[in-house]
């Protein structure tokens, strides 16, 4: 598991800032709801590409898995919470997302390549997040986080490896923009605190 989380550091452009773990630590209960939902998210990603690119037997095979493990860890951080009386709840959405997409193609093959990029810097930034996490939760929460690394690094790198393939070329040029973009999303305050947001420097 290190290589993989050795991989991940170094496709990152930056580590979680110190500032964000603090605020996880205080936000205990925001950090399970937003998961949740991040998991539920990740699980629809999969099925839209699945519907959208239906002539495309590989990553129909990869995001069948992905979806069933994303429904899985959804199911498992419900059944954290409710142990814990946390109530499952909307949240507002983090940037995050919504920022890297901005910067999607609108036509394939572009925008399938553009998204499978975005998808794998989220599920690295997922893995690396958990991985930070970890030692300074309590050890049922720290054992969660630590068993979902295994598979959030596969599916980084089957969804690089899927936009590898969607551009029959490098696609260097482009996971450099989006890690750019990325960066910046990481480093910067943010207004709210979620599970890929910035540091909050307002109060919580």
């Amino acid at each position: 598991m290190q290589s993989a989380l050795d991989d991940i550091h170094a496709f990152l452009p930056c580590r979680t800032p110190d500032a964000w773990i603090g605020n996880a630590l205080e936000n205990q209960e925001v950090l399970l709801i937003d998961h949740a939902h991040c998991e539920k998210k990740a699980a629809s990603t999969a099925l839209s590409l699945m519907y959208r690119y239906v002539d495309n037997p590989d990553l129909l095979h990869k995001m069948s898995r992905l979806a069933r493990e994303e429904l899985r860890h959804f199911e498992q951080v419900l059944s954290i919470m409710k142990k814990r009386g946390v109530t499952y709840d909307h949240l507002t959405p983090a940037r995050y997302a919504a920022e890297l997409r901005k910067e999607v193609r609108s036509d394939d093959p572009g925008r399938l390549v553009d998204v499978l990029i975005v998808g794998a810097i989220i599920e690295a930034r997922s893995c690396e997040r958990f991985a930070a996490l970890a030692p300074h939760l309590d050890e049922a929460l720290a054992d969660f986080y630590t068993s979902l690394l295994k598979s959030e690094a596969r599916h980084y790198k089957d969804y690089l490896t899927l936009a590898e393939k969607a551009a029959g070329a490098s696609i260097s040029d482009r996971v450099e923009t989006f890690l750019n973009i990325e960066k910046a999303l990481i480093e910067q305050p943010d207004s709210e605190f979620r599970f890929h947001s910035g540091p909050v420097t307002s109060p919580l």
